[in-house]
C-alpha cells in the first residue's frame, strides 16, 4: 500500500471546524498557519545549505529554475516573478516552470502535475551550472520528479522543497528542505498550511540569495526597479535613509545616476564621481563592498 503523505491525513484539531462561527473557523485556520511558519523555521539548517550552494552557482553564472504544479507551483511562479522588480536581478536569473504552462496557472483543469515526462522535458534548458528547485507539498508530484531527474542528469544542483519527510522525490535531490506541516485544516487542501510554509521558504530562499549577492544595503532594497510612482518615491526615501541626505540632494543624485540607485548611493556615501562609483560597483559585490573599496571617503 502506498504511504499516505502527512498532508493528506485528517487533522484531529479541526474535526468540528464546520460547526464553528466565523471567528472560530478563522482561529482554527490561523492557528494551523502559525504551525506552518514554525515548521518552515525548523527547516532553516537545510535551507541555509541550499542558499549557500546556490549562491556559489549564481556567482559562476548559474540560474535558478523552479518546478511545481498546483498551489506549490503557483507560489513558485509568484516568487520568481517578484525577484526582478524587488532586487533588479536579470529576468532570466529565476525561472518558474509550471506543469501545463502559463494557461494552467489560471485553469486548474489543465494542470499536468501527473506528467513526469513533461517535467523532464521542461528541465531541458537546465545546465550543469544551474540549480533546479522542485516544489511539491506531498513530495510525490510526477511533474516535479521528472524535472529533478532531468536536472540531475544535466549535472545541476537539485533541491527539493516539501512538506513530507518521506517524500518520494527526496532521492533525486542533493538538498532536501522539509517543512513538516502535518495534516491540513481541511484534509488534503495543501493551499492552506503547506502553502503557507512553502511561501515562507521560497521567500526566504530568494531573498537570502539576493542579500548575499549584494542587492541590498542593510535592509534597504537598493536594487529595486522604480516602475511606478510609488517605487520612484521609495527610491528617493531609500537614499535619504541610507545616506542621511536631504530630499533635494537625493533626487539630484538619483537623476545624475539615471535612476540607478546603487550608483547614486555610492556617490552620496563617498562623494566620488559617477565613473568611479560605476567602476567600484562593477568590480565588487554590492554597495557596501564598493563603498569599502573606495575608502568611504569623499573624492
Amino acid at each position: 500500500m502506498t504511504q499516505v503523505s502527512p498532508t493528506e491525513r485528517r487533522n484531529p484539531r479541526t474535526g468540528d471546524i464546520d460547526a464553528q462561527e466565523a471567528a472560530g473557523i478563522l482561529e482554527l485556520l490561523l492557528e494551523e498557519d502559525a504551525r506552518a511558519v514554525e515548521a518552515a523555521r525548523a527547516a532553516t539548517g537545510q535551507l541555509a545549505k541550499a542558499v549557500d550552494e546556490t549562491h556559489l552557482r549564481l556567482a559562476r553564472g548559474g540560474r535558478v529554475h523552479y518546478f511545481g504544479a498546483g498551489a506549490s507551483g503557483r507560489l513558485a511562479v509568484l516568487d520568481a516573478t517578484e525577484v526582478t522588480p524587488t532586487f533588479g536581478a536579470p529576468r532570466e536569473l529565476f525561472t518558474a516552470h509550471f506543469a501545463g504552462g502559463p494557461a494552467a496557472l489560471t485553469d486548474s483543469s489543465i494542470d499536468r502535475e501527473d506528467a513526469g515526462a513533461l517535467g523532464t522535458a521542461d528541465a531541458g534548458g537546465v545546465g550543469a551550472a544551474d540549480v533546479a528547485v522542485g516544489i511539491t507539498a506531498s513530495g510525490s508530484t510526477a511533474y516535479v520528479i521528472g524535472a529533478l531527474r532531468g536536472a540531475r542528469t544535466a549535472g545541476a544542483l537539485t533541491v527539493l522543497v516539501t512538506c513530507n519527510p518521506d517524500a518520494a522525490a527526496r532521492d533525486l535531490a542533493d538538498i532536501v528542505v522539509v517543512a513538516d506541516t502535518g495534516p491540513e485544516a481541511l484534509t488534503g487542501s495543501t493551499r492552506l498550511k503547506a502553502g503557507t510554509a512553502t511561501k515562507v521558504i521560497l521567500n526566504a530562499f530568494s531573498t537570502a540569495l539576493m542579500i548575499k549577492g549584494g542587492r541590498t544595503y542593510g535592509n534597504l532594497m537598493v536594487g529595486l526597479v522604480a516602475t511606478n510612482a510609488k517605487l520612484a518615491e521609495r527610491a528617493v526615501s531609500l537614499l535619504m535613509e541610507a545616506a542621511g541626505a536631504d530630499e533635494a540632494t537625493s533626487r539630484a543624485a538619483l537623476a545624475d545616476a539615471s535612476g540607478h540607485i546603487p550608483e547614486a548611493l555610492v556617490r552620496l556615501l563617498t562623494g566620488c564621481s559617477g565613473e568611479r562609483a560605476r567602476a567600484a560597483l562593477g568590480a565588487y559585490t554590492g554597495v557596501r563592498a564598493a563603498v569599502a573599496a573606495l575608502g568611504g571617503q569623499a573624492e
